[in-house]
Parts: C-alpha cells; structure tokens; sequence
C-alpha cells in the first residue's frame, strides 16, 4: 500500500456555503403599478456618480415607471445584524423592486450584505458597482448568497456626467431584465463566476492535498521534505500570504494548543469579512501554526482577536478597505517580555521571531478565514508590508512615562492594543536640542494631506526612540502634555483639506472648526519608547474609519488577568 503524508488541516476552517432563493421577478406592468426603492450608500454623493440613479430612473421613466422612494445611508460602522436590519426597514416601503448603489470601494462588502438582504425579503434587487468593489460584491455573494443580480459598471472618480450615463446606457438591458426575467433566465443573470474557492472546503476540516502527493521513500529523509509542493498548493488556493507557511498537521495543531486552554470552538469574532464566518479559538491556532509561531503565541493572538472583536474596531469593514493599513498588535506588560515580543533596536523589521509570526498569524486568519484575499476580495489598491506582520512590544526598561498596560490596568497586566493603521512613518530629527524643538518635528509628521486622519481623526502611535523619549522628559514633558501639544498642532487649514481626499468623516461639533484637528482629543494619541539609540522616531498613522484604537487585557478562561505565561499551560 503507497504511503501518505499526515493530512493538513485546511486554515479556512468549514464555511457553509448558502444558496438563496431569489424573490420571484415581476413584470413590467407590476413596476409601473408599484413604488422602486432606491437605496445609496452615500457613495453616489462622490465626484458625478449621482448620474447613476439619475440617468436609471431616466430609463424607468420612458417605460412609464415613475414611482421612486429614495433612501440615503451609510453602512459604515453596521455588523451584519445591523446591516440586515436597515434592509427589513427599507423593505417596509413595500417596494415592488429594489436598485442598491454603490459599491465601488471599501463600503462594496457591507452593501452587498444589505442587497441579499433584500432579496431574502422578496425584493428583487439590483447591486450596481464598480472597481475595485465589484470583485468584492462578487465574492461577498458568492459566500453568504451563492447567486445575486450584480450589474457592474466601468467608471471612477474622474468619469465624466456623460461617461457615466453611457455605463447605465450599456448596461440597461440588463438592469431591466435582472428585475423581470424569467426563473431560468434569473439564474443566468445571477450567476457568478467567481476567482477562487470554486470548492468549498470539506466538512472533515482537511486539505485534498495529500492525495496528490505520490511520496518518494528517499525524499522522506530529506529535510522539509515535499514543501515546495504543499507551498504551491497553499499559493495556489489563495491560502497562504506567499511566503513559505508551516503545513499545519494535526499533530503541529495540537502542540499549538500547549498554551492555550481556551475551547477550540471559542468564537473570537463574529460574522467577519466576505464570507460572514465566525474567527474561532481553532482558526487562529492553524494560523499560528502556518506562521511559525510557538505555543506561548496563543494567550496573545486569542486576546488580540477579541480586541478586534470590539465594535468600535469596526472589523468587518476593516478586513477589506482600500487603506493599505495591516492589523496593528502593540503589547504591553509582563507576558511581552516573558514570551520575546520585542520592543528593542529594529523591532518593527526582520530578526524578532515572536513579533514576526504573531502579526503574520492574525493576517494568515483575516485572508484564509475572512477570505480577504488580496485582487479578489480585499480593496487594497498598492497594499503595505504592514498586512504580512504588524506587531511589537512596549519594553519597561525603555519607558519614560506609564506604559499602556498601566495606564489602563496595573504594572502587572499585559494588554494587547489593535489598531487598523498604516506602516510607521519615519520622523528624522539628529539635529533638534530641546525637547520642544523636536516635539514640533513629531507634531509635522502626525499628518499629511493624504493621510486618511486629514479627512477622518482618530487615534495614532507616536513611536519615540529611547534618545528622544529621553529628551521629552528631560525638557518636562509628561505622556498628557505630548497628547495635548499634538492635539493642539496637528491640523490643516481647512482651505486644503476641502474636495480633496475623501467625503469627511468628522465629529459634528468640528463642523465649524477652522483650522481643522487630526484628533478629536489628546486621548486619541498613544505615546511609546521603543527601539535603538538614535534620531529616527516614528508615527503610527490610522485608519480610522469608524474605527477605534482598542486595549484588551489578557486573561485566563476564568477572566482573571494573567500575570504569567505559565498560567495558560494545559494541564
């Protein structure tokens, strides 16, 4: 009898697969009777996308449809439940057909999520979109719907009025017919040829790899034998980021528990990404397995996961955007140094084994579990290094100031601080000999006019190297008076951040500021010593679309705050 290799577990863990019953179609007399709802994200506000419904209720019109109920909404900052939600709102208008707009962005995935949820209602829906959402749309459907009426059109932020009333001209046909077709045409129109996951991953949670491996007694002694097959395999199925990955065995799985004695079905986060799927205890330890972590990684991914979790995080929107922001896991207590998170000389690049294959690990869950897979169903336009690993440790000997842990718990309390941010930004000052000198070098760096916090504040990093911290403190400084000095300076003139960039996500007692904070509070800014000697500082810049900095401590099954590692080893 040939030999096998052990199975390998599949790191997208069992996704059910639904397949929704469209609402039955109606016919034109039914639409010329009855009342179409149009729903706009917001999006259709942006540059002469408005000509979308414009030039679509033109064509309604010369057929004799005339009745149009419009609604404008954000989905932004909505989970799934909320998201459903507003589309059994919208379906109290008892409209006879629906057209949902827009999803050309980072709002694409949610949007679709509100269109099946119409269709599930009875509605007939149409999805109009653009790249790069239409990929998105496609995938999010595929996943929570299996088919849905998407009707994509070709155009972005520089399309002209006339350019965009010839895509709704192009696609008409379609339109129409999507609302009114036939079953068996319906499912024609609806059908979706989707890039990847063609099949579904098996219910016995294993990979089918191992059957195509013919093993070669002699290779068996080579070392890492067969592991340019399994990696072709894992790039292949979009399972892998495309640096080599650790085949995640049974046996690598259950060592990777070692340290971790929570349930194995622990839900970390709900209903996340494209495919609406649950983040468990067991999805993150294949993860970690497959990025080379250790064991003792476990208590501090399973922490920053529920960190994500926090609404505030917004993570279901976040896994997706067009921001090349990555997950930011910055620790911060005892357990960091115990473990051999680094905060020291380089700790943000190569070289830091448990930084590296921590922030990999919560990056290999979001692509193989969310399937934000980069091209398909994730946004990025250029991407960062920031989405391969994004992870480093605040270290007690560096401090000037109270650390994160023990501004928000105790000295002995490790916590884990997420942030959907940008890579660092470097702030050079060799030069600078006061502390108020290079405290004004730091507040320029904290933003530019295309940074997302110009349009949207929110949290960011300062990252001080030790000289620099030393210099802060010498000249008086406290963490507060940093906070405060950079919520005060860090602006733009409201001249430049007007049409430009993106539509403002502002608090509403900012609407009349002049010039305009990239904060809305000292408490926005996090302030950390961190690596060499030396003049190179830098900045954490974020997200922060309906999205918050969160600090989650890390505790036991029981809720305690751990205060070692050892606290976690199964028994």
């Amino acid at each position: 009898m040939a030999r096998k290799l052990n199975p390998i577990l599949d790191p997208r863990g069992y996704q059910e697969r639904p397949v929704i019953k469209l609402a039955p179609r109606v016919t034109l007399d039914d639409l010329r009777k009855g009342k179409i709802l149009f729903y706009d994200n917001t999006k259709l506000s942006f540059v002469n996308y408005n000509q979308v419904f414009i030039r679509i209720k033109e064509r309604f019109r010369e057929l004799g449809i005339t009745n149009f109920v419009d609604y404008v909404e954000t989905v932004r900052g909505k989970d799934t439940d909320k998201l459903e939600e507003y589309a059994a709102m919208l379906a109290k208008e008892k409209p006879t057909a629906a057209i949902v707009a827009f999803g050309d962005m980072g709002t694409s995935a949610a949007t679709t999520i509100v269109a099946i949820a119409l269709e599930k209602l009875g509605i007939p829906t149409v999805y109009m979109t653009a790249p790069p959402g239409s990929a998105i749309a496609e995938g999010v459907a595929v996943y929570r719907a299996g088919n849905l009426c998407l009707c994509p059109i070709d155009v972005y932020q520089a399309s002209t009025p006339e350019e965009v009333r010839e895509q709704i001209d192009l696609k008409w046909d379609y339109i129409i017919g999507a609302l009114t077709a036939s079953e068996e045409k319906l499912a024609e129109l609806a059908r979706i040829d989707f890039k990847m996951d063609q099949v579904p991953p098996a219910e016995n949670g294993l990979l089918p790899i191992i059957d195509e491996i013919e093993v070669d007694e002699e290779k068996l002694w080579e070392p890492g034998c067969y592991m340019e097959e399994i990696n072709e395999y894992f790039n292949r199925e979009h399972i892998s980021d495309g640096l080599p990955i650790i085949p995640p065995t049974r046996a690598r799985y259950e060592r990777m528990l070692t340290y971790c004695p929570f349930d194995e079905d622990m839900v970390l986060c709900e209903q996340v990404g494209p495919t609406g799927k649950d983040i468990t205890v067991r999805d993150v330890a294949i993860a970690a397995v497959m990025a080379g972590c250790t064991p003792k990684a476990m208590p501090i991914l399973v922490t920053a996961f529920r960190a994500l979790n926090n609404p505030k995080y917004n993570l279901i929107q976040s896994v997706t955007t067009s921001h090349p922001g990555g997950n930011l896991v910055l620790v911060s207590g005892p357990i960091a140094q115990e473990i051999g998170i680094s905060g020291k000389q380089g700790c943000m690049g190569p070289g830091w084994p448990m930084n590296a294959t921590i922030g990999r690990a919560v990056n290999l869950v979001i692509m193989n579990v969310c399937r934000a897979v980069p091209g398909i169903c994730d946004l990025d336009c250029i991407a960062s290094q920031a989405e391969f690993t994004y992870c480093f440790a605040e270290e007690p000997e560096l401090a000037e100031w109270e650390m994160i842990n023990e501004e928000h718990f105790d000295a002995e309390t490790t916590t884990v601080y997420v942030l959907k941010a940008e890579p660092q930004h470097d702030i050079i000052d060799f030069l600078s000999q006061t502390g108020h000198d290079l405290l004004d070098t730091i507040t320029h760096c904290c933003t530019t006019l295309g940074s997302n916090n110009a349009y949207i504040p929110g949290p960011l990093v300062v990252c001080l190297t030790p000289d620099h911290g030393k210099m802060l403190k010498k000249a008086g400084y406290t963490k507060q008076m940093i906070r405060e000095h950079i919520h005060t300076y860090a602006y733009h003139e409201v001249p430049m951040v007007r049409n430009r960039g993106l539509v403002p996500v502002r608090p509403p007692e900012f609407e009349n500021r002049h010039p305009m904070p990239v904060t809305r509070c000292p408490e926005d800014i996090e302030v950390v010593v961190v690596g060499g000697r030396g003049g190179h500082s830098g900045v954490i810049l974020p997200w922060a679309l309906h999205s918050e900095g969160i600090v989650e401590p890390v505790t036991l099954p029981n809720g305690k705050r751990a205060r070692s590692i050892e606290e976690f080893r199964r028994k």
